[in-house]
């Protein structure tokens, strides 16, 4: 997820993605999110398994804010919400 302007890029892992971003939408329970104006989903994988999703979110947040671009970008090239 990201905020308007697109400087923060943020990254974590749930089992119910629409229920989540709807809580980062609505700024409930989410404090780095609520403080950052983070609201759109631009990116989202899904995994069978949790220990998968760690790892992928592990990752992501490893890598440089460039290889988070260019992942969104392969994706969603105009970061269009893909809230649905």
């Amino acid at each position: 997820m990201t905020n308007r302007n697109k400087t923060v890029i943020y990254t974590g892992v749930t089992n119910d993605l629409r229920k989540r971003a709807r809580q980062h939408k609505d700024k409930k329970d989410c404090s780095f999110t609520k403080r950052y104006n983070i609201t759109t989903l631009v990116y989202y994988e899904s995994f069978n398994c949790i220990h998968d999703a760690i790892a992928a979110e592990k990752k992501i947040k490893s890598g440089s804010r460039a290889k988070k671009i260019a992942l969104i970008e392969s994706i969603n090239p105009s970061w269009k919400d893909l809230y649905i």
